[in-house]
């Protein structure tokens, strides 16, 4: 099922749409170089939440089919004792990651369990070795939990949102306590917690 006038492009502004609350700059420059606009970030963005609500419009994967076209990738997940199917596609806007979408096993109905930007399996991280390297779009929710363990991951205040908690290092090498703000699992925002104790204790 193709979507008329609804496409990659589109599904890039929504996309944006979500991360402009926290970094309305970057997502200008991108909304350009899709050859886009202010008004059509928007127009898509009305469309998509139109479309997700509609009893006609295709669910589980068919939904992300149906706009972005086969998916390139498809791999089997354990989480647990199930096993659930991790389905990816490259965006142009992000060429380094994948959006991903997590399906549920086909007994529970193969609902979207997640869907989030990843980086692809096998490919290096970005070096992240202090709070200075921590800068908005530079590495997706895996980067920072792998280079700051322990990660403790929190719900963020929307679907698309998510959080990590984590200790890192400021380039004198003195550790801070830290929340990480994700959207669609790319870095937004990273905040210090200056009334934790030294050392990144919270209390």
């Amino acid at each position: 099922m193709a979507i008329h006038g609804f496409g990659a492009t589109e599904f890039q502004l929504v996309l944006l749409r979500r991360m402009a609350d926290f970094n309305p700059g970057p997502v200008e420059q991108a909304v350009h170089r899709l050859g886009s606009s202010r008004a059509e970030l928007r127009e898509a963005n009305r469309r998509w939440q139109a479309m997700i609500r509609s009893a006609r419009f295709p669910r589980g994967a068919r939904r992300h089919t149906a706009v972005l076209g086969p998916a390139q990738e498809s791999e089997p997940v354990r989480i647990g004792d199930l096993t659930c199917t991790a389905l990816r596609w490259t965006l142009p806007l992000w060429p380094e990651l994948r959006f991903e979408i997590l399906l549920g096993p086909p007994d529970t109905g193969a609902q979207v369990w997640n869907e989030w930007l990843v980086r692809p399996a096998g490919a290096p991280p970005p070096p992240l070795r202090t709070l200075a390297d921590l800068t908005p779009w530079s590495c997706v929710v895996s980067d920072v939990a792998t280079a700051f363990p322990p990660a403790r991951p929190r719900e963020g205040s929307a679907p698309t949102r998510w959080q990590l908690d984590f200790t890192a290092p400021d380039a004198g090498g003195v550790p801070h306590a830290c929340t990480a703000d994700f959207t669609w699992g790319l870095l937004q925002e990273v905040r210090a917690d200056e009334s934790a104790e030294p050392g990144g204790n919270r209390g």
